[in-house]
């Protein structure tokens, strides 16, 4: 994975807007779990290429550590054969003291060759180490957005565990409401009126039915009365009129 690449998917997941994601999503909570699992599997392959990066780095600052060491034993391996050349010149010995000589040239030459490359590789170092540091800010910024994440996705499921409940208490509380006519004791209570008005019909109705048979006996006793007195007129009796004197 290129460091290009590592900073795109960085700055695209911290710069994720989580509340406009819930509020677009149509299951929030399976949205955040995804998120979740999503950004911890980023945040393992940022943190593998990051280790990778930095590792380069440091193998690059210790190859330019072992090059500034070289440099100074060149110099020294100079310095050496430049004392010893002037001390068999001092003794007459010029083609011992040009050998010296030549050698300390040649380490002199390694010694510049070295430098150069040193002075070459630093600024590399120095960019690198700049790369790092955005990396590992950048990583920092993805596992804070991570425990946002977790703890936005916590709280919508403890926020849904209590609208439920409050949910439930509602319907409890609705369904044992008397003055509700569509709760369960309301539909009870219809019914046990129905059954009411059923009985008290049925009362009305039996009273009706012995009233008219209390009417059919007054009636007959009234022609029995009637009958008597046309028998005590036939016979030329008195009739038994309340009136007679």
């Amino acid at each position: 994975m290129s460091k290009q690449s590592i900073f795109g998917r960085i700055s695209t997941l911290i710069r994720a807007n989580v509340n406009s994601l819930i509020d677009q999503a149509e299951d929030p909570e399976k949205m955040l779990d995804q998120l979740v699992r999503d950004y911890t599997n980023n945040i393992a392959d940022a943190e593998s290429a990051i280790a990778e990066t930095i590792g380069q780095l440091r193998l690059l600052e210790r190859d330019t550590e072992e090059d500034k060491k070289a440099a100074t034993e060149w110099g020294n391996k100079a310095l050496a054969a430049s004392r010893k050349g002037d001390e068999l010149r001092a003794a007459g010995d010029s083609a011992g003291a040009d050998k010296f000589d030549n050698l300390a040239k040649v380490a002199l030459q390694r010694q510049v060759q070295t430098e150069n490359e040193v002075r070459a590789v630093e600024p590399q170092i120095q960019q690198q180490q700049v790369v790092v540091d955005k990396l590992k800010d950048g990583l920092n910024g993805m596992k804070q957005k991570l425990e946002q994440l977790k703890g936005k996705r916590n709280e919508l499921v403890s926020r849904a565990k209590v609208a439920d409940a409050q949910n439930k208490v509602h319907d409890a509380v609705k369904s044992v409401d008397v003055m509700d006519p569509t709760s369960e004791l309301g539909r009870f209570e219809e019914k046990v009126r129905r059954q009411e008005s059923l009985a008290a019909g049925k009362a009305e109705l039996s009273a009706s039915s012995l009233d008219a048979q209390f009417e059919s006996l007054e009636d007959v006793g009234e022609l029995t009365e009637v009958e008597a007195r046309l028998a005590a007129l036939k016979s030329g009796g008195n009739s038994g009129s309340i009136t007679a004197g």
